[in-house]
């Protein structure tokens, strides 16, 4: 049986223990510690990746991944009614530990039951929120399962995540003149002007049902005296159609080149990179079907709906591993509004301990 109370705890034990991406190493050993006492051999690969393993045949891997986003640091968790949150200034850190701590009391509750249950193979990737790069850079060699279900979905468990696009990140570095800006401004080629140029032509937002793109990080400049010499800015499209995808790749370089020859005395770089391939799951499929049932059993209600977020999942099935992503109970990632309903926590847990029961 779950222990809520115990549930929570690690949950609140987690978010406080500071993992943004690149210093997940505090929680490694959080989960290092867990896991061993859970019976489990754990093993850090090249990339710092945590897998917990056990004897037994056809294993399931339970994943999610370790890291959070920004403003992540001093995560002060709360109980509001029927829902845990962060104090305003950070983000809560539910994603992805509201589905680390429900694989930790599945685990711990099947223990404590001394119940039979499937082989298991636990896996915490690293750099999740960059790009899946722990996912990317995991030794696949260690994992002996076959067959993965990723807690990484927005809300509760039984959003099943039908399909996820294709994710490429572009980089872009203006080059200008420096000038003094009070003396000689004429002398000077403003990288801030071009950069600003280039955004305000590039498509933002929802494209369409499929598609998004959006400029997320500027920097350039050196004090404001001076004409800006040097930018940077980064951004993302994504989309879950091959065609629309080329299209905006090639509309975003379109803006590039138009930009080259109207400020032909500047450098204008870029480089674009694909961070993670499309998926759609076979409605079907095996792990639908063995998903839907645990799900249906505990009288949850499955919801497999498409995603315009990428997780380890993508890589996995990539990989060769049938992976299914579902829900973990937080909402509004990536803000400092992200909740995790009590509830919704408590059904992850029970998900998974049924899931490695029935699986048996």
């Amino acid at each position: 049986m779950i222990e809520r109370e115990r549930l929570v705890n690690t949950f609140c034990e987690l978010v406080r223990i500071d993992s943004p991406s690149g210093e997940e190493e505090a929680v490694a050993q959080y989960l290092t510690q867990k896991l061993t006492a859970l019976g489990l051999r754990i093993q850090r690969d090249s990339h710092g990746n945590v897998i917990a393993s056990e004897d037994g045949d056809n294993p399931l891997i339970l994943s999610a991944h370790m890291d959070t986003v920004e403003p992540g640091r001093g995560i002060k968790p709360r109980i509001e009614e029927d829902r845990i949150v962060s104090d305003g200034t950070t983000i809560l850190g539910g994603d992805c530990k509201a589905g680390v701590a429900a694989i930790l009391e599945g685990l711990q509750s099947i223990k404590d039951e001394g119940a039979s249950r499937r082989p298991v193979q636990a896996v915490f990737t690293r750099g999740e929120e960059i790009g899946l790069v722990g996912a990317q850079y995991l030794d696949y060699g260690i994992l002996t399962g076959q067959e993965a279900v990723v807690f990484d979905g927005n809300g509760p468990v039984g959003t099943i995540t039908a399909s996820s696009p294709t994710y490429i990140s572009f980089d872009v570095k203006v080059k200008g003149r420096a000038a003094h800006a009070g003396v000689e401004p004429e002398k000077g080629l403003s990288a801030i002007r071009i950069a600003s140029d280039i955004i305000s032509q590039l498509p933002q937002g929802r494209l369409d049902e499929e598609t998004t793109i959006n400029v997320g990080t500027i920097s350039g400049g050196s004090v404001r005296n001076a004409v800006p010499e040097d930018v940077t800015f980064s951004g993302e499209f994504r989309s879950r159609n091959t065609e629309t995808l080329e299209l905006t790749r090639l509309q975003v370089l379109q803006v590039l080149q138009a930009a080259r020859e109207k400020y032909r005395d500047a450098s204008i770089d870029e480089e674009l990179q694909v961070l993670f391939r499309m998926y759609h799951i076979d409605p079907d499929g095996r792990m639908v079907s063995m998903v839907s049932h645990v799900l249906q059993d505990l009288d949850l209600a499955a919801n497999i709906s498409p995603s315009g977020g990428g997780t380890d999942g993508n890589v996995f099935l990539e990989r060769g591993i049938d992976a299914l992503v579902v829900g973990m109970s937080t909402n509004e990632m990536h803000t400092t509004r992200e909740y995790v309903k009590l509830d919704e926590l408590h059904d992850t847990a029970r998900f998974c301990h049924n899931l490695l029961v029935a699986g048996f």
